[in-house]
């Protein structure tokens, strides 16, 4: 195989998983703690993941399945995958408990009293979301990479969609943890390190899975990626942004969201 395609591959998976970088700068621009900027954040980045989650990947899955089993079987094969990763999600959740669950955070108005506590639980909040948007960056990254093998071009394609759609991710991380810790630093660091499962995973990729990556594999690693991102948005993303904000800004920020990703992908069709 030749190195320059192996390097331009990962090159692009890099580039790809580093826009979480670039959300976690953006996050920079609110210096005093704003509910509605957290919420319109959170929600526009729940937003992005469900929009690209069942427009795109979930799509793209079934058809690699349905090329491998044919229509019925791989169909079936992807509801499968998509549920599967969605008691992944939900199993990781069940097994943190409520006082520590990222997810289950008062309002922060009603909590002022508490503010160690309040930034403790944001903190939480902001790992965990590090940590699950590592887990889905890791095969994403495998797909870019291997795309690109196959066909640089739709290599292209997909690092740029995943890039853009890696930004906001990056603020879902950045945010809580800027706000908890007030440390810039800290929350860039946290939130660049979480796309740097993308190229992990697209070392790991190509030295273990070269050998068997082929439709089934790819579309049962995508379908339940979808899964996952499904999972997040709407029980930790979607209900945090509730707590922080209004109910309209929330929403409004989850339809920019999927609109922004709409663009996104209707550049490349």
């Amino acid at each position: 195989m030749d190195t320059g395609n192996i390097l331009f591959a990962l090159g692009l998976t890099i580039f790809a998983g580093l826009a979480t970088g670039i959300g976690s700068l953006m996050s920079f621009l609110s210096k005093d703690f704003n509910p509605k900027f957290l919420a319109g954040s959170l929600g526009f980045s729940a937003g992005v993941m469900i929009y690209v989650s069942l427009i795109e990947i979930f799509v793209k899955a079934k058809d690699a399945l349905e090329a491998f089993y044919g229509p019925k079987q791989g169909y079936f094969i992807t509801t499968i995958s998509f549920f599967a990763g969605i008691a992944i999600i939900a199993v990781i959740d069940k097994m943190i408990p409520s006082y520590e669950n990222p997810h289950e955070i008062g309002n922060i108005r009603r909590e002022t009293s508490d503010q160690d506590g309040t930034d403790q639980k944001l903190m939480r909040m902001g790992l965990f979301s590090a940590l699950a948007i590592a887990i889905h960056n890791f095969p994403e990254g495998l797909a870019t990479f291997m795309g690109a093998l196959s066909d640089p071009t739709l290599g292209i394609s997909i690092a740029v969609a995943i890039a853009i759609h890696n930004i906001p991710e990056g603020i879902a991380v950045a945010v809580p943890i800027f706000y908890a810790t007030k440390s810039k630093k800290k929350s860039f660091w946290l939130s660049f390190f979480s796309g740097l499962a993308e190229p992990v995973g697209a070392l790991i990729g190509f030295f273990l899975l070269r050998n068997i990556f082929n439709d089934a594999t790819f579309g049962i690693i995508f379908a339940s990626v979808a899964g996952i991102m499904v999972y997040i948005s709407l029980d930790e993303l979607l209900p945090t942004a509730e707590e922080y904000g209004e109910h309209h800004i929330a929403i409004g920020g989850l339809i920019a969201g999927m609109a922004v990703m709409a663009a996104s992908l209707l550049l490349f069709i």
